[in-house]
């Protein structure tokens, strides 16, 4: 597919917005669900989408940033919040606020590693505390081949 072309599933990701940005969160509210992994490699994150975007887009509720963050919180799994317009019924709910770092980072996932240990030297660097950290897969496997970028943007509590 060629890189200028729209697919018709992720949108394309501008970073600019979210390159070592502060952001505010004030009672945003996510859809939340649970990705099975197996040491920390998705094994469902797919299907988790699918299911959620479904219900977000039934009901009207699709943020325009289709801000989606990933707390990779353990080797078997990792919660999924998909930020939201209002309440999904029947989908299972959570806010959050909170200020936050951004950092756009570009490249493999199996980079993770290392653009974690890059955005904890930032916020020590900038005299920030480090709470939590999400990370943002901004476009599917597919949609970053077809895009001919793989942007993940580090999220800092």
């Amino acid at each position: 597919m060629n890189a200028m072309t729209e697919t018709g599933c992720c949108p394309r990701f501008d970073p600019t917005p979210w390159e070592e940005k502060e952001v505010t969160l004030t009672d945003k509210p996510f859809v939340q669900d649970r990705v099975r992994s197996l040491f920390h490699i998705p094994l469902n994150f797919g299907g988790v989408m699918r299911r959620n975007m479904e219900a977000v887009e039934a009901a009207g509720a699709k943020d325009p940033d289709q801000l989606i963050l990933t707390d990779d919180n353990s080797p078997w799994g990792a919660d999924v919040y998909i930020a939201v317009t209002k309440e999904i019924p029947g989908a299972r709910m959570a806010s959050i606020s909170g200020t936050f770092f951004t950092k756009v980072f570009e490249g493999p996932y199996s980079h993770a590693g290392r653009w974690t240990k890059e955005m904890k030297r930032l916020l020590e660097q900038r005299g920030r505390p480090f709470e939590k950290l999400f990370y943002w897969y901004t476009t599917c496997p597919s949609c970053a081949k077809a895009y001919g970028k793989n942007y993940v943007v580090l999220v800092a509590q």
